[in-house]
């Protein structure tokens, strides 16, 4: 890794990074399967997993849910058409029962901080290192933070649905780091994903790679990332 006097700026990652898309028991309380069934625990788990997993495809789809589902992260409506898809696919076959739960995805007040959330955007802004948010993701994101208090704690949002390209793809990142006046070397990456958001090495960022566990389960993960910038 460079050294922390090389970082003038960090990266972020969304979903599984800095926020998590948790179930709750009250989204399933009226949702049931295509028999009619009730959605039990392990299923509700799953179904959120199929949503937030950030490569791959969850389910097996025909041609034009395929085709939406690679390109999600460039537009808002096929994002739409590809998560109803992939709920359908997964037994929310039943009508309205897609949308219902698909509706909570782009809620912002269903998206959890990490215990260290905040702290770790405040910590960095005191430390004065530039703050960006890199997501493949086809809705506003800002909304999130605003929701949690931390709308003034990022610098730069670059999402993929507002520049056209998504992660791995190095012209994402070299957008965000353009837009916070850095080259790749003066900026880590933190995310999830070492196959999305390690595609930041490829622009000259060092990455560090936190696991997206349940909330309770990562309470300084992004705090450790950074501790090197803030000695």
């Amino acid at each position: 890794m460079s050294t922390a006097a090389a970082h003038s700026a960090v990266l972020f990652d969304f979903s599984g990074t800095l926020f998590r898309f948790t179930e709750r028991a009250e989204w399933f309380t009226h949702l049931r399967d295509g028999s009619g069934n009730p959605i039990q625990g392990h299923t509700q788990a799953e179904l959120i997993r199929r949503m937030t997993a950030p490569v791959g495809i969850p389910v097996d789809l025909d041609d034009e849910g395929r085709y939406a589902w690679q390109r999600r992260d460039l537009d808002p409506a096929l994002h739409r058409q590809a998560y109803l898809a992939v709920l359908r696919g997964s037994g929310l076959t039943l009508p309205g029962h897609a949308e219902s739960l698909y509706e909570r995805v782009i809620d912002p007040q269903s998206w959890e901080p990490y215990p260290d959330t905040a702290r770790c955007l405040r910590a960095l802004r005191s430390a004065g290192i530039g703050v960006g948010v890199v997501s493949n993701i086809a809705f506003d994101l800002r909304d999130v933070f605003e929701v949690h208090d931390m709308g003034g704690l990022v610098d730069t949002f670059t999402l993929s649905y507002e520049v056209g390209i998504t992660k791995p793809d190095p012209v994402i990142f070299a957008s965000a780091l353009r837009s916070l006046g850095v080259a790749g070397p003066g900026a880590l990456m933190v995310g999830d994903s070492e196959e999305a958001d390690g595609g930041a090495r490829r622009v000259g960022c060092d990455f560090t790679l936190v696991q997206p566990v349940p909330v309770p389960q990562r309470p300084r993960a992004l705090l450790d990332a950074v501790a090197h910038l803030l000695d």
